[in-house]
Parts: structure tokens; C-alpha cells; sequence
């Protein structure tokens, strides 16, 4: 357990409060005209993924946790846990549906995913942030059937449905930003 100060504090670190973890989104130290100084963040919860608000006195102590970050390729799902390969040593490790359901909209087999572990437990999983996908289906555009431009419904390779520009025909290659799951661009199939 090693506890830091509030001046230790940098964007990215994992802090336990409250028998929970933390990623340090963003911070701010406060100094008022009158008053203790103090520090302003902004945390996300690593199990929920909601973000949360606290301030802490300047003086306060936090337990910062050491924080594991590892690549690892998604093969395929075993039932009810989903399979997961370290690359370089070729460990596999099994995790539970629950962990992987935010992902499940994009995840495909043999994507590389971050992950990030703490205490021989992964904490979180996290895909990469643009993906490529094959449009399968969508209402193909006739040209000078819309006098401008607008989105439509496209179903992708992973059953997803997102919003696409009207030009886009089925069989056709995207890249979808995996944070929004909004649409990025028209792009060619992956290698």
C-alpha cells in the first residue's frame, strides 16, 4: 500500500478510496483567497465506469494502487467466460461475461485489448479507441435520392447498428470510434 499527497496527484494514476478504484481523470489544485488550499478531481470508477467528484484537503493522504497495463488478444468465448491471450508469453486467461459485457457491441476475435490489472485481477478492459467493421447491411444509396446529405441505420459485422452517412452501400468497410460508437470514416479492410 503506498500512500501519496495530494501534490502527488498526475492524470492517469489508480487510487483506492473507499475499498473502491479510481482513475485519476483530472485535477486542480485550489488556493482561495482565504482558506486551506485544496485539490479538485474528477475520478472514474473502474467497476462502474461513472465519474465522480471529490475534493480533497491539500494535506490529505490517498492510497495510490499499482496499476498493471497489458496487451491482450481476445480469441474467442468459452460459455459464460470469454478467452483472452497474453501475446508475448501466450497466457490465456478466462473472464466473466459481466467484465466484458460494456465491450460486447464491438468486440471481435483477435482484437488487442488494454487491459489493466491490479493484484493478479483485471480490473478493466478496454478496446481500442477507432475499430474497423464491415457494413452487412444497410439501404443502398441511389445517387440524387437525398438533396443532402443525412445518416442512416447500418447493421455492422458484429450485429451492431450504428448511424452512417447515406452514401454508404452494404459490404462496405467503416471505422467506428469504440468510446462513441459513432461513425469516423469510410475506410478500406483491415490487413
Amino acid at each position: 500500500m503506498v500512500k501519496i499527497s495530494t501534490n502527488q496527484f498526475s492524470n492517469g494514476i489508480t487510487l483506492r478510496i473507499d475499498d473502491q478504484l479510481f482513475d485519476m481523470v483530472e485535477f486542480q489544485f485550489v488556493k482561495p483567497g482565504k482558506g486551506n488550499a485544496f485539490v479538485r478531481t474528477k475520478l472514474k470508477n473502474l467497476k462502474t465506469e461513472g465519474v465522480k467528484e471529490i475534493t480533497f484537503n491539500s494535506k490529505d493522504t490517498v492510497e495510490q494502487v499499482m496499476v498493471d497495463k497489458r496487451q491482450m488478444e481476445y480469441l474467442y468465448r468459452d460459455g459464460a467466460h470469454y478467452v483472452f491471450m497474453d501475446p508475448e508469453t501466450y497466457e490465456q486467461s478466462l473472464v466473466e461475461e459481466e467484465m466484458v459485457a460494456p465491450l460486447l457491441r464491438f468486440l471481435k476475435e483477435n482484437t488487442t485489448c488494454l487491459m489493466k490489472i491490479c493484484e493478479d485481477e483485471i480490473i478493466s478492459i478496454a478496446l481500442p479507441d477507432h475499430m474497423k467493421f464491415l457494413v452487412v447491411e444497410t439501404t443502398p444509396w441511389v445517387k440524387g435520392s437525398t438533396a443532402q446529405g443525412g445518416n442512416k441505420p447500418a447493421v455492422l459485422d458484429t450485429g451492431t447498428t450504428i448511424q452512417v452517412p447515406v452514401y454508404l452501400n452494404p459490404q462496405e468497410w467503416v471505422k467506428v470510434d469504440t468510446r462513441t460508437g459513432e461513425f469516423s470514416e469510410r475506410t478500406s479492410a483491415p490487413e
